[in-house]
């Protein structure tokens, strides 16, 4: 039926039949392609980013976009392919991760098979090498003896896949594997956070290339969240450990790129015998999970009020570019500021620097909880901002506020804050990147042993920085700044 139609025959919200745009990617220099979900009926275009005009036609967004706003979904362009994940009918029962697009046949996972997906929340996507990774949650199936559990995973596709033979996988994917990402804190009994709910790029960590997560507890439990660290080169060991327990694997290793490791002698995955392909089709889970890095999270928060939503990293913090911080968003508009303990042979732990609750009821033009939750954040250090996005408005917040300690020495220092330092003039400024001296800061101890005491308190923060109000249906936006 037409969106039209299927808006008066289904008992929807008139707000449902929106479009709500679910994917914009760029296809190049020159393109970005837009996905929205157009009153159920998902399509999609290309613009032209310099401005932003219509290029070429409409194309269907089926299995590249979801029908529902509410559904989850991310998508990229890899090597001028399209790689999707979505669902694929109305009803959301078609979980998919599909490639389409560019030169070749489209490819998708196996239809309405648990094994494989099973009611997948899709968080990332990444670009890595010879691979596209997606991260995501799902209803754990190796878990149903004990009732529905939801389990962080990671799926790893090849991007020379080209599907399987005539009698098996044809069309579908040969390297699909998946694991269980595994945050958890050791002890006499383990105690696993299992719910993914932010993940960021592929970055560097002290020179090596890692992704960082925010998890959570299960919903039915305390709620406890924490940052832990992932490192490609476990991602990439899902080769290494592509095994079941009690069944025999076949000598390809499935899970392998035609042409590369054990499937070397393999030019294309059509090429794959039916013994690999059936394997692969019943077996896409790994027995072993993927540990995070070290035996301790970075960041661990109990008995919150909120639960956190979003994750932006800066890398390069300090004028040295040497510390990591994470700025956390929550779903109650809270941001966490916490800088992180990246070196196994630091002596110190992460340490929460701040706590902004940045929502603005009347900046964000809304009165409702639920438009506080915090969608995503991205971190600019161009701007030396953070922005932060809600559902009603998106917010620009300093990565650095040292004018909160004012004329005060001590506070400054103690504040182990890697963008302030105490200047000769009695002042706690902002260093800018590659200032190495004149100045004084203790990020590593924050020691005022010989430092006095301050009188007053710390400034309150307010966020006037910048406040777009975004009309939820309409294109025009209201700007408003003090600066």
């Amino acid at each position: 039926k037409s969106p039209h139609s299927l808006t008066h025959s289904l008992p929807l919200l008139q707000d449902e039949c929106h479009n709500y745009i679910k994917v914009l990617v760029p296809r190049n220099d020159d393109l970005v392609f837009i996905c929205g979900t157009n009153g159920f009926n998902p399509m999609c275009r290309y613009y032209r980013l310099d401005n932003l005009e219509f290029d070429g036609e409409e194309i269907s967004g089926l299995a590249r976009c979801p029908f529902d706003a509410k559904q989850t979904n991310v998508a990229l362009f890899a090597d001028g392919k399209l790689y999707s994940a979505t669902v694929a009918d109305f009803l959301a029962s078609d979980a998919v991760i599909y490639r389409s697009m560019g030169d070749g046949s489209a490819l998708r996972t196996i239809k309405y098979d648990s094994k494989w997906l099973k009611e997948p929340h899709f968080l990332h996507a990444v670009d890595y090498g010879n691979y596209v990774y997606f991260f995501y949650r799902e209803i754990a199936a190796e878990h149903n003896n004990l009732g529905k559990a939801v389990y962080s995973r990671v799926a790893r596709i090849c991007k020379n896949d080209v599907g399987g033979s005539q009698r098996v996988l044809e069309k579908h994917w040969t390297s699909f594997v998946k694991a269980r990402l595994n945050c958890s804190v050791p002890g006499e009994s383990f105690f696993y956070f299992d719910v993914l709910q932010s993940i960021t790029d592929i970055i560097n960590i002290n020179g090596v290339p890692s992704v960082v997560g925010v998890f959570t507890t299960q919903m039915n439990r305390e709620l406890k969240v924490r940052v832990a660290k992932r490192q490609p080169r476990n991602l990439n060991d899902l080769e290494k450990i592509c095994k079941e327990e009690w069944d025999k694997i076949p000598p390809e290793m499935p899970g392998c790129c035609a042409g590369h490791g054990q499937a070397e002698s393999y030019k294309t995955s059509i090429e794959f015998p039916d013994e690999t392909l059936l394997f692969i089709k019943s077996h896409p889970l790994m027995d072993a999970s993927v540990p995070n890095i070290g035996d301790e999270p970075w960041f661990t928060k109990t008995r919150v009020r909120y639960r956190l939503t979003a994750l932006a990293v800066d890398n390069a913090a300090g004028p040295h570019g040497n510390y990591t911080v994470l700025f956390i968003g929550s779903e109650a508009g809270v941001v966490l500021k916490v800088l992180a303990k990246t070196s196994p042979l630091s002596l110190n732990d992460s340490i929460l620097l701040e706590e902004i609750d940045l929502f603005n009821r009347a900046k964000c033009l809304s009165n409702s909880e639920d438009d506080r939750h915090i969608l995503s954040l991205h971190v600019d250090r161009d701007t030396h901002s953070v922005y932060v996005a809600f559902s009603s408005c998106v917010v620009r917040m300093p990565l650095s506020r040292c004018e909160r300690h004012t004329n005060c020495h001590k506070s400054c220092i103690a504040s182990r804050d890697p963008y302030c330092g105490w200047m000769p003039h009695g002042a706690c400024e902002r260093i800018l990147p590659g200032v190495l001296s004149g100045y004084e800061q203790d990020v590593e101890f924050g020691n005022t042993v010989q430092l006095g005491d301050c009188h007053g308190e710390l400034l309150p923060f307010i966020p006037t920085h910048l406040f777009l109000a975004l009309s939820r249906y309409h294109t025009p936006l209201v700007c408003t700044t003090n600066q």
